[in-house]
């Protein structure tokens, strides 16, 4: 679903991509993230007609925002008062930052239903949704909700991410590359801040983007508020230096098991070389 919301806190769904119908989204609620009180008025306004609430335990799709302490175990709390399922959206957190879900591992919080995939089709495309049993039961054959897709279980994919799956429980490289992310966060806010740059690159576990702001970012509006063209000079001058990360502000970079630290150590070279081009 392409929903925004408008210029309002909260406000009713709007198509965000050409083709949707207004009919299509007129039924979803868009709040911001990490406004644990936007979605308590939500439910204030519109009680048990609201069916699920859906979220990214990590934000990823508006560049790397981690939850606000309490976030995700408030968003659990009013699911439960008001009779709502709480549904993780884990594509990309789901055996990104640990052997598990982002929930399950650091949200402490269990949700009714979970999407999975990217890591789980170990670069094939495969994808999978899990949860509670009552509501599983719910899809085909056992019942009435019709589910299925071209690549469903497809072989390929699923002996791909298996495969990637026993290297990850095996070798376990997520300490070392959250060491790497987070080192690499630390010297790229630094350095822009020796050469006078409002960028803050914000990190978790491993996944990091790099803000063209100086102050946090927590949700939507702070993303939306960063300087864009400052962001597409630093990727194009990173690209000529043999560095390519997300073109877009709003994406994730990604440190890999493959990484290590001369990695870092050449996109920080590579970054204050193009730091020293800009203006302050």
């Amino acid at each position: 679903m392409l929903v925004k919301s408008g210029s309002g806190v909260l406000t009713m769904g709007a198509s965000s991509s050409a083709g949707v119908t207004p009919g299509a989204v007129a039924d979803t609620l868009v709040a911001p993230y990490n406004d644990l009180e936007a979605v308590a008025a939500a439910f204030r306004r519109h009680g048990k007609s609201i069916a699920a609430v859906i979220v990214e335990p990590v934000a990823g799709n508006m560049g790397l925002v981690p939850p606000a302490r309490g976030f995700l175990k408030g968003l659990r709390a009013l699911t439960a008062r008001h009779g709502a399922l709480l549904i993780c959206d884990e594509v990309i957190n789901g055996f990104r930052f640990g052997f598990s879900s982002y929930s399950a591992l650091y949200g402490g919080v269990t949700p009714d239903l979970i999407t999975l995939g990217k890591v789980i089709g170990g670069g094939l495309p495969l994808a999978a949704i899990g949860g509670k049993a009552k509501w599983m039961r719910q899809l085909a054959p056992d019942g009435p909700v019709y589910q299925a897709g071209t690549l469903s279980g497809n072989p390929l994919a699923v002996a791909a991410g298996l495969a990637t799956l026993d290297v990850l429980e095996r070798e376990q490289p997520y300490a070392r590359m959250a060491d790497l992310g987070s080192a690499l966060a630390v010297g790229v806010s630094t350095i822009a801040a020796e050469h006078g740059l409002p960028i803050t690159c914000q990190s978790f576990n491993g996944v990091f983007t790099p803000f063209c702001t100086d102050r946090p970012v927590t949700n939507l509006a702070d993303a939306k508020s960063c300087d864009t063209a400052l962001y597409a000079k630093v990727f194009h001058g990173l690209l000529d230096r043999g560095i390519y990360i997300a073109p877009s502000q709003f994406e994730c970079n990604f440190v890999s098991a493959a990484h290590a630290e001369r990695d870092v150590d050449a996109f920080l070279s590579a970054f204050e070389a193009v730091c020293r081009t800009l203006p302050a």
